[in-house]
């Protein structure tokens, strides 16, 4: 690698980063960041700070499982890449699609198409379930029911069923078809209803509502998140996604569950689907799969959906779908390994536990900040909405925010700022001591803006 001098000079100048304006990037070139170790990341000027944010979402073994890193390096020595499409297989794919299916059987997954990452396994999904319906003979059933806030990726399939005009405005014309309803969010919902038992059934009658306009016939799924995440952790009522498989189920209409976020523990169960207690038709997953050591995630397909295709005789059942690097058999022994110590650790359980005292202790820091409008959390996903006024909600000024972002840091933890929400998604592997941490930096980074 070329020298510290010229990292920082040529930061942000030959590279577009993800997520941000060119220009402000230019401007304002983002931090380095140059090694991890356990929880924390070192940026190039040394500083050692706790990822709060955990990668994106995915980092839930932390960066120093060497038993993932161990099976990388076996498997680039015995095989790099080899296909996954229509002729050949390898060992690790055949290994990795079967842990998953036992994972998630009581989801009701019973096989697993692989992918290079969550965008992917949404786009299947997507385009699965409109084929389910061709093969079923029902072939006006190509609409999408999504909720607002929501968040599905980067394709243009996932584009379009997100709830989110950042994700959206610029690449308009979008497909044709999707529909969105109001999400479950007591903080802010076109009801002004703050009891989460019967906001959830307003959604639930909004949905019903929308299914009756658009004519059930015409609609082939409803996608969402267990708990919405980059739309700011929006928790949904306990009854929230059990109404909506009943609904989804009188009325004929596959249920996609999009666990990219929330699979493998993070919401303190192995599955947002199975904290609440559904079986969901499809499963999109990725982040944790591999702990973010190699790009790869699946679209888990469920009964029903899996015997439409396999008993089917027409050219309707054949997958004209993949990625040049699904099953990728490198991407596929890091899953198998990180799987491994997802399960050894009880990584569930430590997000329960982690994510109560996270929740106790974020708490605290409202009441003692008036900046603090609402605070969210489910395990070890938690949101702090800050506000500029909390009888008006009005949101906080974004100088503030990036202000704020900036102080936490220089306390030493790395936070993740969306809108004027603080995104908080650490590593599973957190202790008690580490969410104290986190917690002194935000309140050290609030204070320092007030």
């Amino acid at each position: 690698m070329r020298d510290k001098n010229f990292l920082i000079e040529t930061n942000a100048k030959p590279i577009w980063h993800p997520m941000a304006h060119p220009a402000e990037m230019r401007a304002q070139p983002p931090r380095i960041i140059m090694k991890g170790d356990g929880v924390h990341v070192t940026d190039i000027d040394g500083r050692r700070v706790i990822d709060a944010v955990g990668g994106l979402w995915n980092v839930n073994l932390g960066y120093s499982c060497d038993p993932i890193k161990q099976a990388i390096a076996d498997q680039l020595d015995a095989l790099p890449y080899y296909s996954g499409f229509r002729g050949t297989s390898t060992g690790p794919s055949i290994e990795l699609a079967y842990e998953l299916t036992e994972w998630f059987k009581p989801e009701g997954m019973v096989r697993a198409f692989l992918t290079s990452g969550g965008s992917d396994s949404v786009e299947t999904a997507l385009r699965l379930a409109r084929q389910y319906w061709k093969i079923k003979g029902q072939s006006d059933r190509t609409k999408f029911l999504a909720l607002k806030k929501g968040y599905h990726g980067t394709h243009f399939g996932g584009a379009s069923v997100n709830g989110n005009a950042n994700f959206r405005r610029n690449y308009e014309p979008l497909l044709p078809g999707v529909f969105h309803v109001p999400a479950p969010w007591t903080y802010r919902n076109p009801f002004n209803e703050t009891d989460p038992a019967k906001l959830a059934q307003l959604c639930a009658a909004n949905i019903e509502d929308e299914i009756a306009f658009q004519g059930a016939d015409t609609i082939a799924a409803f996608i969402m998140e267990p708990v919405l995440g980059a739309g700011g952790v929006i928790v949904p009522p306990d009854s929230f996604m059990t109404l909506v498989r009943e609904i989804c189920d009188r009325h004929g209409i596959l249920m996609i569950a999009d666990e990219v976020v929330t699979g493998f523990g993070r919401t303190g169960a192995w599955s947002g689907s199975r904290l609440w207690g559904v079986k969901p038709d499809m499963m999109t997953i990725a982040k944790a799969i591999a702990s973010g050591y190699f790009p790869l995630g699946a679209t888990l397909i469920g009964d029903k959906v899996a015997e439409a295709f396999e008993a089917d005789t027409t050219s309707f059942g054949s997958i004209g779908h993949g990625y040049t690097y699904s099953g990728h058999p490198v991407g596929c022994a890091a899953g198998i390994a990180a799987l491994a110590e997802t399960k050894r650790l009880r990584l569930d359980e430590n997000a329960a536990a982690r994510g109560k005292e996270l929740a106790t202790a974020l708490e605290e820091l409202k009441s003692k900040h008036v900046l603090v409008g609402d605070v969210r959390c489910k395990g070890l996903m938690a949101a702090i909405e800050l506000v500029a006024d909390r009888d008006t909600k009005k949101v906080i000024d974004k100088k503030l925010i990036a202000g704020i972002a900036d102080a936490t840091y220089d306390s030493g933890v790395m936070i993740r700022v969306s809108g004027n929400n603080i995104i908080l998604s650490p590593p599973l592997i957190l202790s008690a001591v580490d969410v104290v941490t986190i917690v002194q930096g935000i309140d050290a980074g609030l204070s320092a803006a007030t």
